[in-house]
């Protein structure tokens, strides 16, 4: 029995001392990622941070506070504050930071974030309250580098970076937004108007042109079909002078081969034919007596010459 007491013994010692080990060695050894550091406490003495790796600590004399050198955003709710000519607006806003020193970031402020928020409220109303609400409603890009100028300019001594603030949104009292929603609708019907105008005017531009390039092309094509009528009349005209000239110049050809006596018998036919009407006519020409006696001379034999005397 003495025996086995004293193995139990030796065992509970083994295991108190494999216990110690393991937690000596937990609390001994820290891996640090790549984006975080280890502000180190010795006795209450500051050594600095420590990391990336493996880092090592003597328990219950060094003590480590984890800080995240990633850039991290936090949300600041919906604050009201009142502008320069007293109207009172809700905003909220992100606000984006990183640490660029641990160190500073542990000695120098207690609860960083919980102070970097109240500071973010504060400095949210003093901004507005020196900008006139349309300058708020119209102007975010100008708050928002206001905003991380004066944030930045207090988290410096931290060791911390505002990188950026960003106006998520910006309620106007219930009397402003109704007066923004009646101009909204104001300009909208404004540039309607405007556009149906501009559309009535450019259509009525439109169809002026194209009467004015239909008329231009409508007189063309009538000048040149008055041309063309011109220049076909004057060749027509040419070819019936051409004619006329021949015909003239025949009728004067066949003209010398008539005789005298073919153009009596031809007015004696003329004659014929408008005495055969049912009205009673006496028609003497003048020339009757004429035609008569070349017609009577034609048919007669020559006798003028007398045979003469027989030898």
């Amino acid at each position: 029995m003495n025996l086995s007491a004293a193995a139990t013994t030796v065992y509970c010692l083994i295991g108190f001392v494999v216990l110690v080990g393991v937690i000596f060695l937990v609390n001994a050894v820290k891996i640090v990622p790549e984006y975080q550091r280890l502000v180190v406490f010795r006795l209450g003495r500051c050594l600095g941070d420590r990391g990336p790796g493996l880092v090592l600590l003597i328990p219950f004399i060094d003590r480590a506070v984890r800080v995240d050198l990633r850039e991290q955003v936090r949300e600041i709710p919906h604050q009201t504050s009142i502008t320069k000519d007293n109207a009172p607006i809700s905003i909220d806003f992100l606000w984006f930071y990183k640490i660029l020193t641990p160190t500073d970031s542990v000695l120098q402020v207690g609860n960083f974030e919980l102070a970097a928020q109240g500071m973010a409220t504060t400095t949210l109303r003093s901004v507005i309250g020196g900008i006139m609400l349309d300058g708020v409603l119209s102007e975010r890009e100008h708050i928002n580098n206001l905003l991380r100028t004066r944030l930045d300019e207090v988290t410096e001594r931290w060791g911390v970076k505002v990188t950026n603030v960003e106006i998520r949104e910006i309620i106007p009292p219930r009397e402003v937004q109704d007066a923004m929603n009646r101009q909204l609708s104001a300009e909208r019907n404004r540039r309607a108007i405007v556009t149906e105008s501009t559309g009535t005017r450019e259509a009525a531009i439109n169809v002026a042109d194209g009467e004015k390039q239909s008329n231009i092309l409508r007189a063309e094509g009538e000048k040149q079909s008055n041309i063309l009528r011109a220049e076909g009349e004057r060749q027509a005209q040419l070819l019936r002078a051409e004619g006329f000239g021949s015909a003239l110049e025949r009728i004067n050809a066949a003209g010398v081969t008539l005789d005298q006596r073919t153009m009596t018998l031809q007015y004696f036919e003329t004659l014929n034919r408008i005495g055969a009407g049912p009205s009673t006519k006496y028609i003497f020409p003048l020339e009757f007596t004429g035609l008569l006696t070349n017609f009577m001379r034609q048919d007669k034999p020559n006798t003028s010459q007398e045979p003469g005397p027989a030898a």
